[in-house]
């Protein structure tokens, strides 16, 4: 009387499959401590080394020489020797570096400037920029080209009356008594850099030239002059340079000629040197009713490298010209519009300082956060390489578990490296995070460590090799932190540049991240220079602020990068399982019911491919056509005309893999598949198991389509396959335990489970099962494959040539095993082996060119080669023909029969 069947335990829940995999992430994190402990210590060790940088800087910057400079105006009577009764401090006793960091109570009013190219750098006539106007290159070796202004305009003899005005010129010898006023009535400029306040106009230092520009230079304005601007002494050096202003048909003119004089050197330039205008008006419809004019200026003069505070322009004296123009036009020659002087607010007292980490943050803390995108990426790319992620799957593992276990131990992850790296740098004292908000700050990088963990999951199902993954990991990293320090910012601090496309770029993460970190490094410096406040919520409405689009584009883009990642990683040819149809989440509308398909039901879509087949196949393609048409409760497997056709790539032909392959096989039975290596055995295995899909036709594992079904076939399916897919840092116990809870085991009835499997592969005794797998030998690993894969009572088994690398004894207790668990499953192996065949399969089939050449079980298939009657009958004849003194009869064995078939096979597929 046959044993009842334990009652069927059902899949494991949602809630189950989760707990299973969070605990052997847990195990699996444990073994990987140092290597977390690593990651997560990395920001800190960064914000050690910044620290350690500012102090040297801050120390530098102590030191006399940045301090307001200080001057002895009492030394006191010559016999007291060097003491000096009264020392002052201030602008007019410092230097250049000095001066930031005096007390101005009441700044000194400068001239308003333009801004002229240095005399070797002005516009000439070349072969790459021969333009109408532009003086011969000659008179650069006397350096008196002149100072060049392009002009257009819609009205042409307007805008030649109004470029006429633009340059005054002196009518008597130039008087600098009072420079204000004398400098406030003609333009004057100077080729030397400016400074980042206007505490002084770097042109009256010392040594360098005031240029008065004038439509024609007369001889006695090249001169030094001696003035003062408030306290302080001015020694001047005059000289003159001619305006030249010039007629352009249209504004795209005048743009392309600015634009190759300072681009193309060597085209538009002599010698590899800028051919430079000092600016281009255009007077676009002005009139006697009103003034609209666009004016182009050299901005690459304010010094925007990004890492050192921006300078000022010389903008203002080039806007006034043009006005100044105007009001002549209108009311005559005798009325003025004077600009006659800019000066700096007032200011207190300041000690010199760097801000190392909110200049350099925005760079250096993209990097740091962006270092864990490639550490997911890997993981990611990692399981599904090793196929452990199909491993999981094949043994039940739902995708919602794995995803969301995944999901939360990467945020956990990327939460602790984050928290860690916001509090170490509050506590050490970095102005990037102690002056702003610390609640924005969470907000920020919640939102983008969610939104990257989402594009690592994306981009993980573009990759199945983890070297591959990881160098795009790094460069992606590396580069979008450079491209966003030397272009994304050079836009956004562009005021011209169109804001849409900045949003567009910031759809990228790491132009979104960058841009977020740049905003509280702005925040962070101009607090920390006022000693203010950094960024507060309210700022997020200030109109330059861009944190408030960037917190909505990263929202956006986690909303939808993730689903659409899931939906990616399930359709890609590249997520090591079954492929998909793109269209497979409209399943979720459809009313379904696996208890009431039926077998006929799956016919009805297959492309019906027969090939010619022996009377073996023949016969089991009947077999399996009337259970199809009449199933029976008792049958495991049936293959439907089962076909794999691997398309050649590179001009190669199409590899027929397997060829319209029909197998049954019931429950309690073992099926043996023999053959050559290449005979697509392992192709047919992976259509089983759902590793590749089928060119056509189908199979059922308990009536359950491999085509439709595979995530509830799953759950009652064990694989061992030809590879061993264990984790070298988990111990046997920990994967057995894994798999069980997989399979919906609890309790006492999971670690007896665990137990008995241990046991019956002999790795049990001697703490063996609680050794990591990666000190286990190639025997040892391969019976702990077979234990998982009849670990939770599987109804179905798939067996990938499981004794090899066995000693006899380990194959011996192994075949016991695989003879036990038999009893109440459906199995299928493949070997090369045909001692084991014989000794565990109740059939075999061999199995060459994809497809069976005979089917039977292994006593009967040596048998069926030849009849007793037939070997007398040839024995008789051979008599007639020459002498026979004794013959015999020797039994055949597997092995010949096996050498014979897939002989005759291969030949015969040459000669077809």
């Amino acid at each position: 009387m046959d044993t009842p069947a334990a009652p069927s335990r059902g899949p494991a829940s949602f809630v189950t499959q989760a707990n299973a995999l969070l605990r052997k992430n847990l195990c699996f994190q444990k073994r990987n401590l140092k290597t977390n402990v690593g990651i997560t210590l990395f920001p800190v060790l960064l914000c050690v080394i910044l620290v350690l940088i500012q102090g040297v800087i801050d120390r530098e910057l102590d030191k006399p020489k940045y301090r307001c400079g200080c001057a002895c105006v009492d030394p006191g009577p010559a016999a007291a020797g060097d003491v000096c009764r009264r020392t002052e401090c201030g602008a007019q006793h410092s230097t250049l570096d000095q001066v930031g960091s005096c007390p101005i109570p009441s700044p000194t009013p400068w001239p308003a400037l333009v801004q002229l190219p240095r005399p070797e750098s002005r516009a000439v006539r070349t072969d790459g920029q021969p333009f109408d106007g532009l003086p011969d290159p000659t008179c650069r070796g006397t350096s008196t080209c002149p100072a060049t202004v392009l002009f257009t305009g819609n009205n042409r003899s307007l805008a030649q009356s109004l470029s006429g005005e633009l340059f005054p010129s002196l009518t008597s010898s130039f008087n600098i008594t009072d420079y204000l006023d004398a400098l406030s009535k003609i333009v004057a400029g100077s080729d030397t850099w400016t400074w980042t306040t206007q505490s002084i106009e770097p042109v009256f230092i010392p040594g360098k030239t005031l240029y008065l520009v004038q439509p024609r230079c007369i001889s006695n304005l090249s001169q030094t002059v001696s003035s003062n601007a408030g306290a302080i002494p001015l020694q001047l050096n005059v000289d003159c340079v001619q305006g030249l202003s010039l007629w352009r048909e249209s504004a795209s003119i005048v743009n392309d000629e600015l634009f190759k004089g300072y681009r193309q050197q060597g085209g538009g330039g002599v010698g590899g040197k800028t051919n430079e205008f000092v600016a281009g008006y255009d007077f676009l419809n002005t009139n006697r009713n009103g003034l609209e004019i666009n004016i182009w200026y050299n901005s690459t003069y304010s010094n925007n490298t990004a890492y050192v505070p921006i300078a000022l322009l010389r903008v203002p004296r080039l806007v006034n010209t043009a006005s100044n123009a105007y009001i002549k036009f209108l009311r005559g020659s005798g009325v003025d519009m004077l600009l006659e002087y800019v000066k700096e607010m007032p200011k207190v007292g300041t000690k010199p300082n760097f801000d190392l980490s909110s200049l350099l943050g925005p760079l250096f803390f993209t990097w740091i956060i962006e270092l864990l995108f490639p550490v997911i990426l890997t993981y990611l790319v990692y399981e599904k390489q090793q196929k452990l992620k199909i491993m999981m799957k094949m043994h039940g593992l739902k995708d919602g578990p794995y995803w969301l276990i995944s999901y939360a131990y990467f945020f956990a992850l990327s939460a602790t490296y984050m928290i860690l790296f916001l509090i170490f740098g509050s506590l050490i004292g970095l102005h990037f995070f102690r002056r702003n908000a610390y609640s924005i700050q969470i907000v920020f990088y919640f939102i983008y460590i969610n939104l990257q963990i989402a594009l690592a999951f994306f981009v993980a199902s573009f990759f199945s090799a983890v070297k591959i993954a990881t160098v795009v990991g790094y460069i992606y990293v590396f580069g979008s932190g450079l491209l966003g320090d030397f272009l994304l910012r050079f836009f956004v601090e562009d005021t011209s540049f169109p804001n849409g496309w900045i949003v567009v770029m910031e759809i990228i993460p790491g132009f979104s991240l960058y841009r977020g970190l740049y905003e509280f490094g702005q925040y962070a410096f101009a607090g920390n220079a006022m000693g203010a406040d950094g960024m507060k919520w309210a700022n997020l409405d200030d109109p330059h602020n861009g944190m408030r689009g960037v917190l909505i584009i990263m929202v956006v883009e986690w909303a939808i990068l993730l689903p659409l990642a899931f939906y990616v990683d399930q359709v890609s040819s590249l997520g090591g399982g079954f492929q998909k149809n793109s269209l497979f989440f409209l399943q979720c509308f459809k009313k379904r019911s696996l208890s009431l398909r039926r077998y006929s039901f799956g016919r009805q879509g297959s492309k019906v491919v027969v090939e010619m087949d022996n009377p073996d196949a023949a016969q089991e393609r009947e077999v399996v056509e009337q259970l199809l048409l009449e199933p029976i409760a008792n049958q495991a497997i049936l293959s439907d005309n089962l076909r794999k056709v691997y398309h050649g790539k590179d001009g190669n032909p199409d590899k027929l893999a397997v060829r319209g392959l029909s197998l049954a096989i019931p429950k309690g039975q073992c099926f043996g598949m023999l053959g050559p290596n290449g005979a697509g055995k392992t192709s047919f295995i992976s259509m089983m198991i759902g590793l590749v899909p089928p060119t056509s036709g189908t199979a059922y594992i308990h009536g359950m389509d491999i085509k439709t079904d595979m995530d509830a076939i799953y759950a009652n399916m064990g694989v061992c396959p030809q590879h061993d897919l264990l984790w070298e840092t988990l111990t046997g116990r920990e994967h057995l335990l894994f798999y069980g809870r997989l399979k919906n085991l609890k309790g006492t009835e999971l670690l007896k489970a665990v137990d008995d499997s241990l046991k019956s592969v002999n790795l049990f005794h001697g703490g063996v099962g609680d050794k990591q797998v990666g000190k286990y030998s190639g025997g040892m690993k391969r019976r702990l494959s077979v234990a998982i894969s009849l670990i939770g009572d599987p109804k179905v088994v798939f067996m990938d040539e499981p004794s090899t690398g066995l000693d006899p004894a380990s194959r011996n207790n192994l075949w016991s095993v695989v003879k036990e668990a038999k009893k109440n499953r459906a199995i299928i192996l493949t070997t090369h082996s045909m001692e084991e065949a014989e000794v565990l399969c109740d059939r075999l089939g061999i199995f060459v060119d994809g497809g069976f050449q005979c089917i039977g079980n292994p006593k009967e298939l040596p048998k069926q080669e030849l009849k007793i009657a037939d070997v007398f009958h040839a024995v008789e004849s051979a008599k007639s023909r020459f002498s026979i003194y004794a013959w015999g009869l020797v039994d055949t064995t597997m092995e010949d029969v096996f050498i014979k078939v897939a002989k005759g096979a291969q030949a015969f597929s040459v000669v077809a």
